[in-house]
């Protein structure tokens, strides 16, 4: 906080920049450290063949930050996320991105872009999740973000399926809370925010998949289990009317376990409130079988595929056993 003209260095600073000084009349360089991660984006969005009025936005947003007179953090701390948005060319998703970096130190989309994504690590920055139970809810339960793990705080899979008790789980809401600014809890489920239609979401997965196996994709190494340092991991950023898609194989313990790192595709967008992301796997049982479905989805995966005919209408005898998928 300011007084006397001088600004003392918040606790979490030194997850930035640890050579920030404690105190300094003006930490702009803090500014110039968050541009400079925004500027990384736009040139890897680049490179990796994104869309360049994408990659544009950030290159503006960080001009922005340069050009501020007051660190940027005052403004998140004065006016939260709104605050951000009011800033000239910045819009929801990179005030997200600036809020990320002062809230946890890191953007965890520009680890992805870098192939350097550690969602274990991200979880265990949570008070009262270790490095067991952080490989357990990113293993068995797909929790990659701070967004998803407050969700399952709330809709009972922590409690349920975790096994952890009442007051912690209550622990974990709470600092979710305070970390990501909310200030009531998201609602279990589909919340509202304007997912894709599964439609959407496969023809994305069938251009990954069709421009990966064509060789026409950016591949990254990712740090994760790639001890040869090898760079397999296609990337593509695409686009469907105003949203924007990044797509990548699963590199989750999970995934190579199961040999699926070249079937299980995960696409992250866009939503109102946080960035979002879907799976998509081929499924291996029941009406759905050998075809393409969003987890989580497969009911609407099935009315989209009957509508195409490649299912057969519900009542209509199947020939193998099946059971749900």
């Amino acid at each position: 906080m300011r007084s006397g003209g001088v600004v003392e260095r918040p606790d979490w600073l030194h997850k930035i920049d640890p050579a920030i000084d404690t105190h300094t009349e003006m930490p702009i360089p803090l500014n110039d450290n968050i541009a400079g991660r925004l500027n990384e984006v736009a040139a890897i969005l680049i490179e990796q063949g994104a869309n360049r009025f994408r990659a544009e936005a950030y290159r503006r947003a960080a001009e922005t930050l340069r050009s501020l007179e007051q660190p940027v953090s005052e403004i998140f701390e004065k006016d939260g996320l709104e605050g951000l948005q009011n800033l000239p060319g910045i819009g929801i998703s990179i005030a997200r991105s600036i809020r990320d970096i002062l809230q946890h130190g890191k953007l965890a989309m520009l680890d992805r872009l870098r192939g350097e994504s550690d969602p274990i690590a991200l979880l265990m920055t949570v008070p009262g999740i270790g490095k067991v139970l952080a490989t357990k809810l990113h293993d068995e339960f797909g929790i990659e973000t701070l967004e998803e793990l407050e969700m399952a705080a709330h809709d009972g899979r922590l409690e349920m399926s975790a096994g952890l008790g009442v007051k912690r789980v209550n622990g974990i809401r709470d600092s979710l809370a305070h970390r990501l600014s909310r200030v009531r809890p998201p609602s279990p489920g589909h919340d509202g925010s304007g997912e894709p239609p599964v439609a959407e979401l496969l023809d994305v997965d069938e251009e990954y998949r069709r421009e990966g196996a064509a060789g026409r994709l950016q591949t990254i190494a990712p740090r994760r289990f790639n001890p040869a340092g090898r760079a397999w991991l296609p990337v593509l950023h695409s686009g469907r009317g105003d949203r924007h898609y990044t797509a990548l194989f699963s590199n989750t313990a999970h995934a190579h376990e199961r040999r699926t790192t070249h079937d299980w595709v995960v696409v992250y967008y866009d939503g109102h409130d946080r960035e979002h992301r879907s799976t998509i796997v081929t499924s291996d049982f029941g009406r759905l079988k050998g075809l393409r479905i969003v987890r989580g989805r497969e009911a609407e995966c099935e009315e989209y595929y009957r509508k195409l005919g490649k299912v057969p209408p519900v009542g209509v005898h199947l020939l193998s056993p099946s059971r749900a998928d």
